[in-house]
């Protein structure tokens, strides 16, 4: 009954949130910022969460969502919003090229894989003048329809993120109570114990990858139209990858809220730091990323929702060295 109250309230606020906020429009946008950034974030939990392939190229499928919504405006006149689903099916189609010989490696060799291919297209891009070069390309500077979904306010893009975020967070729920999601927390746990149970690991990690690109194409083509611009750096740079892991890691790394948990932290802090700092703390971004990826991997391997759980006695912690449970089993 607790819980029922608990989750009643969270939805109450994220929604009275815009309201509450209205004479601040900077809050507003702020709100619609951190529920972007945890959409693209519980894209990577997907794969680097549940599957345990910590992916630290995702800022590919980021870039050519965001890429895919613009090219649409910029060559056919189309919202760039229309632009989305065609990103995301591309992204599928590079996951799979990529995953498939990328998949076979395991641990960090997996992790340097990736980086490598996003470091790749980051590079290449400014090289194709039909994508701006290192310019960039703008959307629409004036809205020609509602479907450009260019508004002076962020309220309308809170509501739109938010909306994306839960039938994100349905879709992974859903995954994670399923057939697909138990193989895929046996793979994290054991890759070698899981295929000798029967689970083709390598299709599972496939499917797992392949949704995530999806998801994450989603949250690019979503950038653009709240920001309206896309270069290679803001589209394809590496630090996008960086902040996806770190706000699943801090939260909770196969939790349904970690990424959540966590854009609800570091959000704040980039925008606050920025603020303060200006460009003159463009660095210290740099700084704070890693000092809170030295924390979580010292302190908070599992993240802070790992923090609300109760912990378990150990069979080695009951007294006299005797299992736990055994009195019990004793007494009935």
């Amino acid at each position: 009954m607790q819980h029922r109250f608990f989750w009643i309230a969270v939805g109450v606020l994220a929604l009275a949130y815009p309201i509450l906020t209205m004479p601040f429009p900077v809050y507003q946008r702020l709100g619609a910022l951190v529920l972007l950034a945890a959409i693209g974030a519980s894209a990577w939990n997907v794969v680097g969460g549940y599957a345990g392939q910590v992916s630290v190229g995702h800022a590919i499928f980021f870039g050519i969502g965001a890429y895919s919504a613009v090219l649409g405006y910029h060559y056919l006149g189309l919202p760039p919003i229309l632009g989305v689903p065609l990103g995301m099916i591309v992204c599928i189609a590079i996951a799979a090229v990529i995953g498939v010989p990328t998949l076979k490696l395991s641990g960090h060799y997996f992790s340097m894989a990736t980086i490598a291919v996003a470091e790749l297209v980051r590079v290449l891009v400014p090289t194709f003048d039909s994508l701006g070069g290192a310019q960039g390309l703008s959307g629409p500077t004036l809205p020609r329809t509602v479907l450009d979904l260019s508004f002076t306010s962020a309220m309308p893009y809170y509501y739109l993120f938010l909306t994306v975020l839960v039938a994100i967070l349905f879709v992974t729920w859903r995954i994670e109570n399923s057939r697909m999601g138990f193989y895929l927390r046996a793979i994290k746990d054991s890759e070698r114990a899981a295929r000798s149970l029967g689970v083709e690991a390598g299709r599972y990690k496939l499917y797992a990858y392949m949704l995530s690109a999806a998801m994450t194409a989603m949250a690019g083509g979503l950038y653009l139209t709240m920001i309206g611009f896309v270069d290679p750096e803001s589209g394809f740079g590496i630090l996008i990858s960086v902040k996806m892991l770190i706000m699943a890691a801090l939260g909770g790394a196969g939790v349904l809220f970690g990424p959540l948990v966590g854009a609800l932290i570091l959000v704040p802090l980039e925008e606050i730091s920025n603020s303060l700092l200006g460009g003159k703390g463009a660095g210290i971004t740099y700084v704070v990323y890693g000092a809170i990826i030295i924390i979580i991997a010292r302190f908070l391997p599992n993240g802070l929702l790992a923090l609300l759980k109760p912990t378990q006695v150990k069979p080695a912690d009951a007294p006299n060295g005797s299992p736990v449970g055994a009195g019990e089993k004793h007494a009935a």
